[in-house]
């Protein structure tokens, strides 16, 4: 990524960022490595956030901690709020970016297929919000931003379970920040389109 002017100061923060070891996770830990946060990433291959987290490190000078986690296993995303929150001395912002497809037409969809994409795509942001709400309140600061898509509003064949997860976290996030928004903390979703990664 060529180096972008830094559109607001992180300096000071800290991010937990999850699928941000490769594509849009890692362009998002760059640009907020770039504005001064510190982060820590997360992805399910430990190798591939460790060399995300030197070449960010290297790129900016901030510090980058790498964690691997299967954030579709409640276990792995509880030990990554703990992890996070030791190592950071906290965390200001939360970015929601882990997420899978199990693409299938619904009337052949199968249970697993279903289930994989909730866990993975919505329980785990739920879980992290959770966890991240209850932190940043104390704060009286915090962001949480959640990537979900436009498959979440115009649906796509073949994506049922996808499409229904991404629309979820929109209902959810305009709850959260309705409950939260008095402590300083916001709560916002980016919906991308498709992204050549």
């Amino acid at each position: 990524m060529a180096n972008i002017p830094a559109l607001f100061d992180l300096t000071g923060r800290t991010a937990l960022i999850t699928g941000g070891s490769r594509g849009l996770g890692k362009e998002m830990a760059m640009a907020f490595a770039e504005a001064g946060a510190d982060l820590m990433i997360a992805s399910r291959s430990m190798e591939s956030c460790e060399t995300t987290a030197a070449e960010i490190e290297a790129a900016t000078g901030r510090r980058v901690i790498p964690y691997a986690c299967h954030v579709g296993r409640w276990n792995e995303v509880d030990g990554l709020a703990e992890a996070a929150w030791d190592q950071l001395g906290g965390v200001d912002i939360l970015v929601n970016n882990a997420g899978i497809t199990r693409d299938n037409l619904f009337i052949r969809m199968k249970d697993e297929e279903w289930s994989e994409v909730m866990r993975v795509n919505l329980d785990s942001v739920f879980r992290l919000s959770r966890a991240a709400a209850k932190t940043m309140m104390r704060k009286r600061y915090g962001r949480i931003i959640s990537i979900t898509s436009v498959v979440g509003t115009t649906g796509n064949p073949g994506q049922g379970n996808y499409a229904a997860a991404k629309a979820a976290i929109v209902g959810m996030s305009k709850a959260l920040a309705a409950e939260v928004a008095s402590r300083n903390i916001t709560v916002n979703c980016i919906a991308p389109g498709f992204i050549a990664t």
